[in-house]
């Protein structure tokens, strides 16, 4: 159903964008742009898990053993005077798994964003789109590593809402957001009342880039329990020279307990390095740490406290391809990853992806 309703999609997607480039032709002020991307890719997991998702708690390159597309998306965006929309569908592993809860999962984006001045200062996009939260993409192309953080990996990828941003000059970035929720396209709980974020985002050079975002807002437990969260994203993102760059993100969140009014917390830290061997080689390594003891992101049925490690080889033959490797193992203080039978302590993960972006 998912692989024919994009199929669909992608026929009136590219139908609208043949159309919309007969308009622009009659009116120059339109100007239509289509882009895309894809991502095959295979992994194997040494533990050999036995179900079809080999980590419940992962939701990009999840399969073990077998070839498997991660993302396809098409997208269209559309420019007129001081308006712009982005309309993107996709389909895959990473939207089956990440999307599971919602009904309109075929649509990676769909909003529309209006320039308030004509400065482009204050700009207000409403509609489903890219979470503002963290430093790692939905699509792997732009990310330092080929799979996710378990920092991304436990923050919203999307929403949907209203966001207003404000650049009063080209070292800040000032944002506020109101969404349906956590990493929601449709409210699950009508109580729920609209959640809030803000972000702020601090460019000294061109090469660093210090991000501050937060979230409060009710999130269903259940049916019909809310429990008030509380979230703080912090990054730094610098370009030591052109070979050198270097991420370091800290994630913490707490949420009142379904027991009683004390609150529950998670944490976690991700240091990523990547160095340029040449223009078609890089190598990357990850360390990160990440705990939740009470479950509240991370439900295994026992204390959440994991390091991780990998380590990433990139062949760019051209700016739109990339073939990508990655070795990752995971170290748990509890027994919660399956093996072929019962349960260890330790993961090991290999996993390559063939990517492009146009």
């Amino acid at each position: 159903m998912m692989s024919r309703n994009f199929f669909k999609a992608a026929v009136l997607l590219v139908t609208t964008v043949v159309f919309s480039q007969e308009e622009v032709r009659e009116e120059s002020k339109l100007k239509v742009d289509f882009s895309g991307y894809l991502e095959a890719f295979y992994g194997y997991d040494f533990n050999k898990p036995t179900s079809d998702k080999r980590l419940d708690w992962i939701y990009n390159h999840s399969r073990h053993n077998e070839f498997s597309i991660n993302m396809g998306m098409l997208r269209t965006s559309l420019t007129y005077e001081n308006v712009y929309a982005n309309i993107a569908i996709q389909a895959g592993t990473n939207v089956d798994d990440n999307y599971s809860a919602e009904s309109m999962k075929l649509f990676h984006e769909a909003f529309i964003g209006v320039y308030l001045d004509k400065d482009q200062k204050h700009v207000v996009e409403a509609g489903i789109m890219p979470s503002y939260i963290g430093f790692e993409t939905s699509s792997s192309f732009s990310n330092l590593t080929l799979t996710r953080s378990i920092m991304a990996e436990s923050s919203p990828f999307y929403f949907t809402g209203v966001k207003y941003n404000y650049v009063p000059n080209d070292k800040w970035s000032l944002a506020f957001v109101t969404t349906n929720g956590w990493q929601r396209i449709e409210k699950p709980n009508s109580k729920a009342l609209p959640t809030f974020g803000t972000q702020v985002v601090y460019s000294p050079t061109d090469k660093t880039t210090l991000n501050w975002s937060t979230f409060i807002g009710d999130e269903p437990i259940g049916t019909d329990v809310l429990r008030t969260r509380y979230f703080n994203n912090l990054f730094l993102d610098h370009g030591w020279n052109e070979k050198w760059r270097t991420i370091l993100g800290f994630d913490m969140g707490f949420q009142k307990s379904i027991v009683d009014d004390t609150f529950q917390d998670w944490k976690t830290v991700t240091l990523i390095t990547q160095y340029s061997v040449t223009e078609k080689w890089n190598v990357a390594a990850r360390a990160e740490y990440f705990e939740d003891k009470e479950n509240v992101i991370v439900g295994v049925g026992a204390p959440f406290e994991v390091f991780g490690a990998s380590f990433n080889v990139d062949f760019i033959p051209n700016s739109k391809l990339k073939l990508r490797t990655e070795a990752k193992w995971f170290d748990s203080k509890e027994p919660i990853f399956n093996k072929e039978t019962g349960t260890t302590n330790s993961n090991f993960f290999l996993v390559t992806s063939l990517a492009f972006e146009f």
